[in-house]
């Protein structure tokens, strides 16, 4: 197989994961690697870099050139602003699509995308999706659920409180969320590569039927984490208080927070379980880990890591 695919967001979360998932199929790979972003790591995978972002027309164009696939796997999910969402999550996936209309394009998206209206990043991903399904040539988005894993640093505050006793969640009765592991994730996007599925939009999670509820990944933490864990509803007022000074902070020139007002309803949206299932069945795929054999997975890395 000597197929290019082109790969944005190699040096986030997911993508390491993606890029070895892809390498062990065969394809050989370019990357689009931010300036001021560390090379990937990636043992025994050849890649081809390419320097710049989503605002580098060159460096898109370059990227793109005679690939027969792109995966875009960038974005934003934490911002100051949100025209910042839009820049990056709108705009630069838009431009990305416009510049390859022959390649297969394939867009890493959030189930956030189907409640728009409950913040920035959600109706960021929801647009991004439009632009794509608006091209000329083929295409699917694939809405993840909750990501975790090895490198997450997002999920890595909740096993922190978790080691001390205490899973933080929404106080909201019959809250239901499918999961799904990186590595899970990964090859199930590789395997989209692969099978070619018909352009759509898709839906994929851990198999897990009808989602977790937070009192199953208390239970999960407790047992990758060898202790007792009581998961202890927080109510929205004071989630919103939080969000509020994370967004003070912000304001005031700190770093850019996962958890600001806008977060707060997407947390307490009740329902982020997988509702369409057409993407596992039509490719093959089968999650590696459920939720106690990941949250298992994932600790034993924090620990190897001293990030826990």
């Amino acid at each position: 197989m000597d197929r290019l695919v082109a790969v944005t967001g190699a040096t986030g979360f997911v993508g390491p994961h993606l890029v070895s998932a892809l390498a062990r199929r065969g394809w050989k790979l370019r990357l689009l690697v931010r300036r001021w972003s560390p090379l990937p790591s990636l043992p025994g995978v050849d890649a081809e870099i390419v320097l710049g972002d989503l605002a580098d027309e060159g460096a898109l164009r370059r990227l793109v050139d005679g690939a027969d696939t792109v995966v875009h796997a960038a974005g934003l999910i934490k911002a100051r602003s949100p025209v910042d969402f839009r820049k990056v999550n709108v705009e630069g996936t838009a431009r990305l699509s416009e510049l390859a209309p022959q390649a297969r394009f394939v867009l890493l998206s959030s189930l956030a995308a189907r409640e728009p209206q409950l913040s920035a990043y959600a109706e960021s991903k929801h647009e991004a999706e439009q632009a794509v399904a608006g091209r000329a040539g083929p295409w699917l988005a694939i809405r993840a659920p909750a990501v975790y894993g090895p490198g997450d640093r997002e999920t890595l505050a909740y096993f922190r409180a978790a080691s001390r006793g205490v899973a933080p969640r929404p106080r909201l009765d019959n809250a239901r969320l499918s999961l799904i592991h990186v590595e899970d994730l990964a090859e199930a996007l590789a395997a989209a590569v692969e099978h070619r599925p018909a352009d759509s939009v898709y839906e994929i999670d851990d198999g897990r039927e009808g989602g977790y509820g937070y009192s199953d990944m208390a239970t999960a933490a407790a047992t990758a984490l060898g202790r007792a864990v009581w998961s202890l509803p927080i109510p929205r007022a004071a989630m919103e208080i939080a969000g509020w000074a994370n967004g003070l902070r912000q304001s005031l020139g700190g770093p850019p927070q996962i958890l600001t007002g806008a977060k707060v309803g997407e947390m307490f949206h009740p329902d982020w379980t997988v509702h369409d299932h057409r993407l596992a069945a039509t490719i093959g795929f089968r999650a590696r880990y459920d939720l106690t054999a990941g949250f298992r997975h994932t600790v034993l890395w924090y620990r190897r890591q001293e990030w826990l």
